[in-house]
């Protein structure tokens, strides 16, 4: 699907709860620029089901179907388990067209080669990814240092760029080692910029844990909300660090999705139409519904953050860093 086809319920949901939320101009931090000739295999996770391409002319064109009125743009990098070597050409290419771009790396990207996408290809930064560490270790036991390795760190300190981290392991944000891993980084490394991704994964109650009691001791870390709905980990993320350390990001094209969320036992599901993202009865994370009025995953993020911010009594000022300041002074971005 070409951009964002709105139904009856989407111009709802916008006109009475998002339109005057958010600010005139939005930059969404963390979102997935690619075609489908760079995917390596096929894929059965419930994320390969929403998109198998989002072209740069795509990214936009769905901008302007979800925010009518509003002046967006976008922090982008390819897919992370696409081919790596196309995906990067590409995001260059869109970089070449006014894009704001991140390299995604693998955990024996050399230093060199970092170097280089930052300072004579115009990449802001890097994209470690947890499927690109060494094939030898399980997905889910791997290390934050198993795929962005402290030579990558280094030179990204030296060059003070940007890494956008997506954390592993079962227990995600609670992990303990995730946690001082994390902290070790904010330690040795002052002069990079970390962004953890999706507020550590912590997508459910279960995931969450009390890892903001150690975060908060933290001054330079920062957190984007991509692809969560779960209210509580953005009420304790900002209450840890500040209205000035979160940002919107979208993980767009999956946030494109038809859906809301719900936990079950530790686990997300997301509810979705029955039969639009075709055989889900595998999938632990999916449940379908019938006679549902179901927005996308973008406006349900949405709402989850405005519960939030009402919460938490934030201010426009507030807001409109979330959405849109703290990316900018971040990326050097301005429109």
């Amino acid at each position: 699907m070409f951009g964002y086809e709105a139904n009856e319920y989407d111009v709802k949901v916008y006109n009475e709860e998002i339109k005057d939320f958010v600010p005139d101009k939005i930059i969404d931090a963390h979102v997935h620029v690619y075609k489908q000739d760079f995917r390596l295999r096929v894929s059965t996770k419930w994320t390969a089901k929403v998109a198998t391409e989002c072209p740069y002319e795509d990214l936009n064109q769905t901008f302007a179907d979800m925010f009518p009125g509003k002046k967006l743009k976008a922090v982008m990098m390819t897919m992370p388990n696409y081919d790596l070597d196309k995906g990067n050409e590409y995001i260059e290419e869109c970089i070449g067209k006014g894009a704001t771009g991140l390299y995604c790396t693998r955990y024996n990207t050399t230093p060199a080669e970092i170097e280089d996408a930052i300072l004579n290809k115009g990449f802001v930064g890097i994209k470690p990814y947890i499927c690109n560490g060494p094939a030898y270790i399980p997905i889910n036991e791997i290390r934050i240092f198993d795929f962005l390795p402290h030579e990558h760190l280094k030179v990204m300190d030296s060059l003070g760029g940007i890494v956008l981290l997506h954390i592993g392991r079962d227990q995600r944000l609670k992990d303990p080692l995730n946690i001082a891993q994390l902290m070790e980084i904010e330690e040795k490394y002052p002069n990079l910029k970390l962004i953890v991704a999706h507020i550590g994964r912590a997508y459910s109650p279960e995931d969450l844990g009390n890892a903001f009691e150690t975060l908060k001791h933290t001054k330079n870390m920062m957190f984007d909300f991509c692809a969560t709905t779960f209210t509580d980990a953005m009420v304790e993320c900002l209450k840890a660090v500040g209205p000035k350390r979160l940002m919107y990001g979208t993980d767009m094209p999956i946030t494109k999705m038809r859906m809301r969320r719900i936990s079950e036992n530790g686990i997300y599901k997301n509810v979705i139409p029955k039969g639009l993202y075709g055989d889900v009865s595998d999938d632990i994370h999916m449940i379908e519904t019938e006679g549902e009025d179901l927005t996308c995953f973008v406006y349900e993020e949405i709402r989850a953050f405005k519960r939030a911010a009402q919460l938490l009594k934030l201010t426009k000022e507030d807001i409109n860093d979330v959405f849109y300041g703290n990316a900018s002074r971040l990326f050097g971005m301005e429109f």
